[in-house]
């Protein structure tokens, strides 16, 4: 989840960066919000998810509407600047059009299966953003979608723009549905889900 932080994170466990306090706070407040509804949380709950009281939130953000905003429009640009950097890999190292599209499927698997709540938190509450915060979304996402046709296009140049925009959203429809999954593990493993995922979506992109 993208998330700034004002302090240098600590090694955990695992040789990854521990998340820092503003990072569990976002955490908890989407899963908090994606589960309850944004006006069914309060802060005293969020601070308890993550061992702190409800005021001190305020050291870090200005209020729940913040903390809304900031997981709204950072995973709008984690997903685009992600896109941007697979394709820009991808081309560097001379690989076929092909390749990049199959690295934009994984990216965005990953993002479905491991970031459910942030789905369903757009779903349901975009509309509570202040109107240029919403803007800012949007924007984000449309730049996101037209990195996805340019390279659908260079795949199948035959493909009409149009053709190739409504087969992104449809992909983008299909891959975000696993918010719609108890558990990601409802197939054998995430690493079953994730294939599976990927066959349905270069199989859309083909039937396109």
């Amino acid at each position: 989840m993208h998330a700034t932080s004002s302090s240098s994170a600590s090694p955990g466990a695992s040789g990854s960066p521990a998340p820092s306090r503003r990072e569990q706070i976002l955490r908890e407040a989407s899963r908090l919000f994606a589960a309850h509804g944004f006006h069914g949380v309060g802060v005293d709950e969020i601070g308890a998810a993550v061992g702190i009281s409800g005021p001190a939130l305020y050291r870090h953000f200005a209020g729940k509407d913040a903390m809304l905003t900031e997981l709204l429009v950072g995973i709008s640009t984690r997903l685009r600047d992600g896109g941007r950097r697979r394709v820009a890999d991808a081309r560097a190292a001379g690989e076929p059009p092909s390749a990049a599209l199959e690295s934009l499927i994984a990216g965005h698997i990953a993002f479905a299966l491991d970031d459910r709540a942030l789905i369903t938190l757009h779903d349901r509450e975009l509309d509570r953003l202040r109107e240029a915060d919403r803007k800012q979304v949007r924007q984000l996402q449309r730049q996101y979608v037209e990195l996805w046709v340019e390279v659908l296009c260079e795949v199948r140049p035959e493909l009409p723009q149009e053709r190739a925009l409504a087969a992104v959203h449809a992909v983008f429809g299909l891959l975000n549905s696993t918010r719609h999954l108890s558990r990601p593990s409802a197939l054998p493993s995430r690493s079953e889900t994730a294939e599976l995922l990927h066959r349905l979506a270069l199989a859309a992109f083909t039937a396109a």
